[in-house]
């Protein structure tokens, strides 16, 4: 039964790594808007790395896609932004992105900007 379990875990572990997995390109895209923000440093490639492993740790790519969309659109002015400034769920979904970033920049050591 041991060895079933063993084998079974040894199957599925592949898996469980994919399960919060976002595709190359916009973990490249993170990186390079991180690194932009702090005057392209190479010092940020790997604190930047650094903050978007620890996003995906935390959230799923999909709900990455649509929070990162819900705060970065709320700077659009007019009735286009209106759709990402005033709903109250939109406001939680970036609040809390917003929250998850702040703590993935501080355990990597990348400071807010």
């Amino acid at each position: 039964m041991k060895r079933h379990l063993i084998l079974l875990a040894a199957v599925l572990a592949p898996f469980a790594v994919q399960a919060h997995d976002y595709p190359t390109s916009d973990r490249v895209e993170y990186v390079l808007e991180c690194m932009q923000k702090h005057e392209g440093k190479y010092e940020y490639l790997y604190k930047c790395s650094c903050v978007i492993d620890h996003i995906a740790k935390h959230m799923t790519y999909d709900e990455y896609v649509v929070m990162a969309t819900a705060l970065r659109n709320q700077t659009l002015a007019g009735e286009r932004g209106a759709l990402f400034r005033d709903p109250t769920p939109v406001k939680d979904m970036a609040g809390k992105y917003r929250t998850l970033q702040a703590s993935a920049n501080k355990a990597c050591q990348v400071p807010q900007r």
